[in-house]
């Protein structure tokens, strides 16, 4: 019989270590197959809250929060890169990092809809792959017509400050429990699993957490 899990994926757009969180999570998820039925909630977590809209320097911003050398940055991109490609999912250039709030937004719009986990999806192939800007309005609002919201309630929503203290509220919560790093992955809010992981260490927490159920 199906058991039913919960998983609370906190992460960001900006964050292509949770690209590599989820596509692996998915990965352990089909593995485990119908021994469990999953519903992922996206929660969000900004990494630059205080990112101006326009953006920075990827490598500009890369040196100044982590002291990180052109080698060093040169070196994390080829593995995120090559880890990438080992979950099927392309890591094109990027030339910019950008602020995310209004792509959270969208993100707790769609939830209700059944859409979320289809828009966080169009958002990292938007901004990972094809070096999109994840904060322009018209981005995101061609990306929530793609999955099959609606555009114009989209771009209304994103005109006003609608669902911006239920998002705060989350990032809040997450924060207070002790996530201060992302992809953070809770499992049946108990079981916390850590960063970009192999699908075999989800898939090894998945089946634990089935078995003790």
């Amino acid at each position: 019989m199906s058991k039913q899990i919960r998983i609370d994926f906190v992460s960001d757009v900006s964050c292509p270590w949770c690209v590599i969180g989820l596509k692996s999570l998915e990965q352990a998820l089909a593995r485990v197959g119908e021994s469990a039925s999953a519903q992922i909630h996206f929660q969000p977590f900004e990494l630059n809250p205080q990112m101006a809209p326009e953006g920075q320097d990827i490598g500009e911003h890369l040196a100044e929060k982590y002291g990180a050398s052109a080698e060093q940055r040169a070196q994390t991109s080829a593995m995120i890169r090559a880890r990438g490609a080992e979950l099927g999912f392309a890591f094109g250039p990027r030339e910019r990092i950008y602020n995310t709030f209004d792509a959270h937004r969208l993100l707790h719009w769609a939830e209700p809809q059944g859409l979320q986990h289809a828009l966080k999806m169009a958002l990292f192939d938007a901004y990972f792959t094809d070096g999109a800007n994840p904060a322009s309005h018209d981005v995101l609002v061609r990306l929530a017509a793609q999955v099959g919201l609606d555009a114009a309630e989209a771009a209304r929503i994103l005109a006003s400050d609608a669902f911006a203290a239920e998002v705060r509220e989350r990032e809040q919560f997450f924060q207070q429990q002790g996530i201060h790093a992302v992809p953070a992955v809770i499992i049946n809010q108990r079981h916390l699993i850590s960063g970009g992981q192999p699908p075999a260490v989800f898939e090894q927490a998945l089946r634990q957490i089935l078995a003790g159920q």
